[in-house]
């Protein structure tokens, strides 16, 4: 594989499983060195952790809840203490679940926002103070909700649409730093999550193949390929996109 992110360092939010973990361990492939952050999965993120490593790569497991402050800030400490300035971002962790509008609460409001939106906007904020002098890269995983929008995703898809705008303003908001801010919307995904949550099978997997153009759900490791891409100086005059994942699902 290529190394294209030689000597960079990045810190994957939300990467001891799922798609963050793909990215993870395509960064290290790449040549990153890796800070694979989780929350609860502990003995997870040590796996892969340890995985990363015994094929000659760098990683390091480092805990944190990214919808509270301080532990944001020592996410981004340790991240530092470990490997140096930061050079790239991806803003992975997040949650769904669906709710039609009649059974909407504050709490499932708050739950997802408080991760999927503030989260992403405080690791954001305290991950640019540490970025190295010559700039560098964010990638914001996003979802191809924000613009399919599935009846009965109200929240999550607002954050999604949230995180698509996010996007875009600190696209403009940090490009005198030279750091670049895209986003990746992936279509369906096989992961851990959707497999426990019982939809990669049955009705909603049926019903986005039969109007996905390419007909099937998508790899976490498609999602790594293009956040790799995006990551990489080869994206050196992209900023501002959100590129679209889903097998031409729009």
């Amino acid at each position: 594989m290529s190394k294209r992110l030689q000597g960079k360092v990045a810190l994957v939010t939300g990467a001891s499983k799922g798609i963050g973990a793909a990215i993870a361990a395509r960064f290290a492939a790449e040549g990153a060195a890796v800070a694979v952050n989780y929350s609860a999965s502990r003995d997870v993120a040590d796996r892969l952790v340890a995985d990363i490593t015994a094929q000659g790569g760098r990683a390091v497991a480092i805990h944190g809840n990214l919808t509270e402050a301080d532990q944001v800030k020592s996410l981004v400490a340790d991240t530092v203490k470990a490997f140096g300035a930061i050079d790239i971002l991806v803003n992975n962790a997040g949650i769904y679940e669906f709710s039609p509008l009649e059974t909407i609460t504050a709490e499932h409001f708050h739950k997802h926002f408080d991760l999927n939106v503030l989260g992403l906007l405080l690791v954001s904020q305290e991950a640019v103070r540490h970025f190295a002098e010559g700039g560098g890269a964010i990638v914001n995983i996003s979802s191809g909700v924000s613009t399919f929008a599935p009846a009965n995703t109200a929240v999550y898809t607002a954050t999604k649409a949230s995180v698509d705008a996010i996007t875009s303003v600190l696209s403009k908001e940090l490009a005198p730093r030279k750091i670049r801010v895209n986003a990746v919307n992936p279509g369906m995904i096989a992961t851990e999550g959707v497999v426990a949550a019982g939809l990669h099978e049955g009705e909603m997997r049926q019903w986005i193949e039969a109007v996905t153009p390419l007909a099937r759900i998508g790899k976490a490791e498609e999602i790594a390929a293009v956040t790799a891409f995006l990551a990489s100086d080869e994206a050196s005059y992209i900023t501002g996109e959100t590129l679209h994942v889903t097998g031409g699902l729009r």
